[in-house]
């Protein structure tokens, strides 16, 4: 499919887009980089980015996308938090923003292929029509592995993406930029978990909704039965399944296990409360429909959970009976279905309210 050995490269300016470069140039790529600006701070990287390629000896482009980026990712994440739910944001990016403008730009700088510096893998399988299916697989180094990041990109983003660093572990990418000379080029350090926020998103929030104190400040804290507990800050400012800095102490360790934005509510319970066996989920994508036995992440670091096929239950809405215990369901995070090591699918999590008329009444949560 893909005769001519170039690609473009989304360079961040650190380690592991480093190693992506110069692993490509060993395998006979003519490589270009690219660098998007999706943030003031962004502008330090690029110039990081432009000096490594100019070492590695290949042309480097910067993609001033602060505008789009804000539109597409920003917004919507400010968005969420003000309907009452949590947002990963990186999940609307890689389609939407990174994959698809680096398909554009080798487009129109005549690279057949793209890449990043994932750690994960693409496998190839024919689908249940005959034509071919590509799907994303867990990276070897668990302790990297970005597969539930990415469940969103488009057959055709996996077609054309190379992932070298899906078969590495971050030691084994350390010591070659050390053999390499690299080492000292390429920044150090983890990615921040949301690129555009260097702090608390609290104080994202409130400096770009000045009113947001003044907006939610002083709703009620409540329990289960309804009970008014005390005052929050406003519930933007909670996720499931906080525990510190509630503000409250009620005698026992408390978390966040609701949040209603309508009423402007915090319901806190036990960690007990907080344990579930089913949860709702919206907007699903099966890469080649859904398969009858798969295991579902709720969050980046959790361990996927063996799980039925989901149901559908009306109004957009599907239900998933978990075959063990998980804590935590969080509206607004990710659901990715996997087959082993495979990503099959994927889904938002979705508002649980009304969540037990679907479960059985042996099972119904608190």
């Amino acid at each position: 499919m893909f005769e001519d050995k170039s690609v473009l490269v989304g360079m961040s300016g650190g380690i592991d887009s480093t190693a992506v470069c110069s692993m490509l140039l060993e395998q006979g790529y003519r490589v270009e980089g690219l660098t998007f600006v999706t943030c003031d701070s962004g502008l330090r990287a690029a110039e990081d980015a432009a000096a490594l390629a100019a070492a590695l000896g290949i042309p480097h482009h910067i993609a001033d996308v602060r505008s789009e980026f804000r539109k597409q990712v920003i917004e919507p994440f400010m968005e969420s938090y003000m309907s009452g739910k949590t947002p990963n944001p990186c999940v609307n990016c890689n389609p939407t923003v990174k994959f698809r403008l680096l398909e554009e730009w080798a487009d129109k700088l005549g690279c057949s292929r793209i890449a990043t510096g994932h750690y994960v893998k693409i496998a190839q399988e024919s689908g249940s029509d005959g034509n071919p299916r590509y799907y994303i697989v867990t990276g070897d180094d668990d302790r990297k592995d970005q597969s539930y990041f990415l469940w969103r990109l488009t057959q055709q983003q996996l077609a054309r993406v190379i992932f070298p660093l899906g078969g590495w572990e971050k030691p084994q990418v350390l010591d070659y930029l050390k053999e390499h000379n690299l080492q000292s080029a390429a920044k150090d350090g983890e990615s921040m978990e949301v690129c555009f926020i260097p702090g608390d998103y609290r104080d994202f929030l409130r400096a770009n909704i000045p009113d947001i104190d003044s907006r939610f400040n002083g709703g009620a804290f409540v329990d289960s039965e309804g009970r008014t507990l005390g005052k929050h800050s406003g519930y933007p400012f909670y996720t499931i399944g906080q525990r510190k800095g509630l503000g409250i102490a009620l005698g026992y360790p408390a978390y966040v296990i609701k949040i209603n934005a309508a009423k402007n509510t915090v319901m806190l319970g036990t960690e007990e409360q907080l344990q579930t066996k089913y949860m709702l989920i919206e907007a699903p994508e099966w890469v080649d429909g859904a398969p009858k036995e798969i295991s579902v992440r709720v969050r980046y670091r959790s361990r996927p959970v063996k799980c039925d096929t989901p149901v559908d239950v009306g109004n957009g809405r599907w239900l998933v009976h978990l075959h063990e215990t998980v804590q935590a369901i969080t509206p607004g995070q990710s659901a990715i279905f996997y087959d082993g090591n495979t990503v099959v699918g994927g889904a938002f999590i979705a508002d649980q309210r009304g969540i037990n008329q679907w479960i059985p009444k042996d099972d119904e949560q608190h």
